[in-house]
């Protein structure tokens, strides 16, 4: 399977000149590019090659490889279609291959094409003991990344997929909003603190806005994502002790295909409660839960979640009378009392045991993939 090994770059004040004004000549060089395939209709990067690589190499001094990576960057944006002309920002990605980049991994520095009048900078880099592991296995094109004033390295890795276990075994896993995920084992990982966080940068950020003064809007921007990755982060330990509690007992993790929950939903949930679905990050989890289990031989199963709630794990009754509040399950049929959450991660486990599909859905950008198919699933440090 491919995965994607992030990397920080260190450069000195004169690199990081050297790599931003690369960055604003490349995607200079990809809006003129742009300009001359809407113009001229033409959209493969093959012609476009014929029509201005030698101007394009020429007028912004680019050398012949970062001229190539600039034409099919932009041929690769106009496959999605051709109905509008494709702008590029200044500071937008771009990417390199191994004709002007390369990585000296015992010095932790990688070798870069630049602008500059050097050319190739070696620059040096940080990344955790697991990334430096993955990179032995760098293959294919890596983005340089210019975000929140540091510079960073998207490479592709290929790692060894160990064979899932063949075991008949299922642990059920149900995802929710107050508890973000429930094995079928009763053990609850809950969201409360991910909760509080939320509600606390939400008053914030409403603060803020109102106030709508420049250093409001500095601190607006200071804490812009900080939200976003404390959940984040919530959601690889969840995923993370999930898949190793599936791998040490042998067992396949079944989760609820939660696809367009969020449709199904919105026309019943509270006005009040809006903003907590609406942050609601189980498709996050359910990745991070796929491409951990991948990694490590753990098959993962999707079921469908029509019920789950309402069933009993016992006798199979399924009634809206037997979720009397929001933690408690009591069957109205055979009177099995139990946690609610738990009860639904029985009752996932044994549709898993049941109906075993081949393989699971994942929401890859946007389109279905099978999972044996799932690619580019960034891993930080030692996560």
């Amino acid at each position: 399977m491919k995965i994607v090994a992030h990397i920080k770059l260190q450069p000195t004040p004169e690199q990081a000149d050297a790599l931003k004004r690369t960055l604003e000549t490349a995607n200079a060089a990809c809006n003129e590019i742009s300009r001359v395939a809407w113009e001229q209709q033409v959209f493969g990067k093959y012609d476009l090659q014929q029509l201005v690589y030698q101007r394009i190499k020429a007028d912004y001094g680019l050398s012949a490889q970062m001229v190539i990576r600039c034409l099919t960057k932009v041929g690769d944006s106009y496959k999605l279609d051709r109905k509008v002309q494709r702008t590029y920002r200044p500071h937008g990605s771009i990417a390199y291959d191994d004709r002007i980049l390369s990585f000296n991994l015992q010095r932790q520095t990688v070798s870069m094409w630049t602008v500059a009048d050097e050319h190739r900078q070696t620059i040096p880099f940080v990344c955790g003991e697991r990334q430096r592991q993955v990179l032995l296995a760098r293959q294919g094109e890596s983005d340089l990344v210019f975000r929140n004033g540091q510079f960073s390295l998207l490479v592709p890795c290929t790692v060894d997929e160990p064979t899932p276990d063949d075991g008949d075994a299922v642990l059920g896993v149900d995802l929710g909003i107050v508890n973000l995920a429930t094995d079928s084992d009763g053990e609850t990982y809950s969201g409360a603190q991910g909760e509080r966080v939320r509600q606390r940068y939400q008053r914030r950020r409403a603060a803020l806005q109102s106030v709508g003064t420049k250093s409001a809007k500095r601190r607006l921007k200071k804490i812009s994502g900080k939200q976003r990755r404390f959940q984040s982060n919530i959601n690889h330990t969840i995923a993370k002790q999930l898949v190793r509690k599936a791998k040490g007992t042998r067992r396949a993790l079944a989760l609820e295909d939660l696809t367009h929950i969020r449709k199904r939903t919105e026309q019943t949930v509270r006005k009040s409660a809006r903003a907590k679905l609406s942050n609601w990050s189980f498709n996050q989890l359910r990745r991070y839960i796929s491409y951990k289990a991948q990694m490590c031989g753990v098959r993962v199963l999707l079921v469908d979640p029509r019920s789950t709630s309402q069933t009993c794990n016992r006798c199979g009754t399924v009634d809206k009378r037997n979720r009397p509040n929001q933690p408690t399950f009591r069957c109205v049929g055979c009177g099995h009392t139990n946690l609610a959450d738990v009860n639904a991660a029985c009752t996932i486990r044994d549709r898993a045991a049941v109906i075993r599909p081949m393989v699971s859905n994942l929401w890859v950008e946007g389109q279905a993939a099978p999972l044996e198919r799932l690619r580019f699933m960034t891993c930080y440090g030692d996560r």
